[in-house]
């Protein structure tokens, strides 16, 4: 039980939302965000799983699925849709894991922050470096996904006819 305690209380209090503070700064490499729109933020994952990892979040700060209005419903699923888009124009993934953790528990990096995690798959992505050596080796700077992401999702977006700021 001491774990489960320990578990628990890891993380509690530290600082400001990470998509609430992300949310307040214009789009830019520097801070890894893609694009907004008064009620989503869409951003790169710092740690990311694979090249691409994107992570779209609401811009209110809420922690549930039900809290959502329906707008924001409509504009989130919008978001994964562009999002799922622009990955598939610029990268040519197999298949996209789309995922979203509720808790601690269920994997919550952010907690109290709605959002969810858009990654790309390939066909024998995964080898041996996470397993025996703890670490991901991704092929492609973050910089240089953000500068791909941008004008993938601004295709995206001519298409869908929706617009973000940048």
């Amino acid at each position: 039980m001491g774990y489960i305690k320990k578990a628990s209380a890891k993380g509690a209090g530290r600082g400001p939302c990470l998509f609430c503070a992300k949310g307040l700064l214009k789009p830019g490499k520097r801070n890894l965000v893609l694009a907004k729109t008064p009620r989503v933020l869409a951003m790169l994952n710092l740690y990311p799983y694979n090249v691409g990892h994107v992570m779209i979040a609401t811009r209110r700060h809420t922690a549930t699925i039900a809290d959502l209005t329906p707008e924001e419903a409509v504009e989130v699923t919008e978001w994964l849709g562009r999002v799922e888009t622009a990955l598939t124009r610029e990268y040519k993934p197999h298949g996209f894991n789309l995922g979203i953790n509720l808790g601690r528990v269920a994997g919550a990096g952010v907690l109290g922050h709605l959002h969810w995690h858009v990654v790309p798959r390939w066909r024998g992505d995964t080898n041996f470096m996470p397993v025996t050596a703890n670490t991901k080796v991704l092929p492609e700077s973050l910089d240089r996904t953000y500068e791909r992401m941008v004008k993938a999702l601004a295709a995206a977006g001519r298409r869908t006819g929706t617009r973000a700021r940048r």
